[in-house]
């Protein structure tokens, strides 16, 4: 909204990777966001009225409609490396968002560290693709692009057996 990019923050949030470390390509990753949990981050360059703003209109009927979709989920079908060497991988699964399934694949780092495994990337999503209608503000001057990046890092932890 007015030219910024906005940074958004899942409070709540879950998930499982089933990892495989003899042969990665079998590992799996599931992930649940509760779509109301997302936050337009303290952006001390926006008005705290124009931040209020846009997150009423991301969890409002026109973006995320989170009272009629609660849940955003992630579930992978195929991990494989990006390169032989390395922690490099690409992973694709199915993403739930707004009512609408679809595959997407998208780049991922792993970094191994005794029993914690920490997973970072970005990927673009075309809110179109879902659904969502990009918005539009003042007269159709004001417009949100139809693609987002959404970045990401994870942390997960070995489970006791």
């Amino acid at each position: 909204m007015m030219g910024h990019d906005h940074e958004i923050a899942a409070k709540s949030f879950s998930g499982e990777v089933r990892l495989d470390p003899i042969n990665i390509e079998n590992s799996s990753v599931s992930l649940e966001v509760a779509s109301a949990s997302l936050i337009v981050a303290d952006d001390p360059d926006v008005p705290e009225k124009d931040r209020k703003q846009v997150q009423d209109t991301m969890q409002g009927a026109d973006v995320l409609n989170s009272r009629d979709f609660p849940r955003i989920q992630f579930h992978s079908t195929r991990l494989s490396h990006l390169a032989k060497a390395g922690e490099d991988f690409t992973i694709t699964g199915r993403l739930n968002l707004h009512g609408f399934e679809k595959e997407i694949s998208f780049p991922v780092q792993l970094h191994r560290e005794s029993n914690l495994l920490r997973a970072s990337g970005v990927v673009t999503l075309t809110q179109t693709d879902f659904g969502i209608k990009p918005v539009k503000a003042a007269l159709g001057t004001v417009r949100v692009k139809d693609q987002i990046r959404v970045k990401f890092e994870f942390l997960a932890e070995k489970a006791n057996p």
